[in-house]
């Protein structure tokens, strides 16, 4: 009886538990590892026929080459970390897809972890994602202050979507955010609204500059009087608290420009709930257009940032960093109007 450990000439080798290495595929094909190491390689010091012999070998014990050794070899991963603020918003998640593409286009790999809305969650994520020591890092809509970034990252190639940073290696991808919070209001203005408030987003990054831009438009309308910020989250429920607040007070406003769609959305749900009609009552405009805000029972009039484009471009920001470029770099994009139906003249 032949022993198990035996193999048959010609019969699939048995797979070895664990990883299958060089040194493994060497004793399979009968070859030096110094020779399976070129193969890998791809070297052009290797005949056609030991490199067929040890391309079938690799293949009968299930190998995979080692990353790791390989970077550590190149000095270079082929990998970049990204650290989302909130999974929960789709806004992450469209940016996120857009990095993926283009990486998925050039052969590198992503680690996308979350900070959860939180500055202490987030320390630790940058820090894990660091332990892996990337080629770079891309943080979108950040909550951590700049100077911790930048301590944090050190020499590591790091572009910010959301935010600039006072930092010239830190490069940047953004909308004009004071502009599309200008475009909100106007649009309102136009329908002939001047009791617009605001429902800001709190800490989170774009939130200062859409409240300045929100502030500086009903200034430049003449409603400066009329202006009114209520303090949010990037959240619905802050849109449902903002929400529940308007409704204790003595008179609606006729139009309320939300930090972001989420926001947008929560607060027409809570104002819904006590028969407050959209738009007939009060018109209610984003910004982001996540997918949500297209749906045809949603229908948001929203700002429009092109989030998968801005993910494109930050991992090319990236790239160019690794590749010696020093000087900062911003990429702005601009803003514009999405008129759906939560939005009408008042009545």
């Amino acid at each position: 009886m032949a022993n198990a450990a035996e193999t048959r000439p010609g019969a699939p080798a048995v797979p070895r538990r664990g990883y299958v290495t060089m040194d493994d595929v060497a004793r399979e094909a009968g070859v030096s590892r110094a020779l399976v190491s070129l193969v890998m390689r791809n070297s052009d010091k290797v005949s056609d026929r030991r490199r067929a012999l040890v391309l079938q070998a690799a293949a009968r014990l299930g190998y995979r080459p080692n990353a790791i050794a390989r970077n550590l070899a190149s000095h270079r991963s082929q990998t970049v970390g990204v650290l989302l603020n909130d999974l929960h918003n789709p806004f992450f998640a469209d940016i996120a897809a857009g990095i993926e593409a283009y990486a998925s286009d050039i052969g590198y790999r992503l680690l996308i972890i979350t900070g959860g809305r939180r500055q202490q969650r987030e320390q630790a994520m940058l820090e894990a994602l660091l332990e892996y020591r990337p080629d770079g890092l891309i943080l979108v809509s950040p909550r951590l202050s700049g100077s911790q970034i930048a301590a944090d990252v050190g020499a590591v190639p790091c572009v910010v979507v959301g935010r600039r940073l006072r930092n010239r290696n830190i490069d940047s991808v953004m909308t004009d955010e004071a502009l599309g919070a200008r475009l909100a209001v106007e649009h309102l203005v136009d329908l002939g609204h001047e009791q617009i408030v605001h429902v800001d987003g709190g800490a989170g990054a774009g939130a200062a500059p859409r409240r300045a831009g929100y502030l500086h438009a009903m200034e430049k309308a003449g409603l400066q009087h009329h202006a009114t910020v209520v303090g949010g989250d990037f959240t619905e429920a802050a849109g449902m608290a903002a929400a529940s607040k308007l409704l204790r007070a003595r008179r609606l406003p006729t139009a309320v420009f939300a930090a972001n769609d989420l926001v947008a959305i929560g607060l027409i749900d809570r104002l819904e709930q006590d028969g407050v009609r959209i738009p007939q009552d009060v018109s209610v405009v984003g910004y982001d257009n996540v997918f949500l805000a297209a749906l045809n029972h949603v229908r948001l009039t929203t700002i429009n940032q092109p989030e998968q484009e801005m993910g494109r471009d930050a991992l090319q920001l990236l790239l160019e960093r690794t590749e010696g470029r020093t000087t900062r770099t911003t990429r702005l994009h601009r803003p514009e109007l999405i008129p759906r139906a939560t939005t009408a003249a008042p009545r």
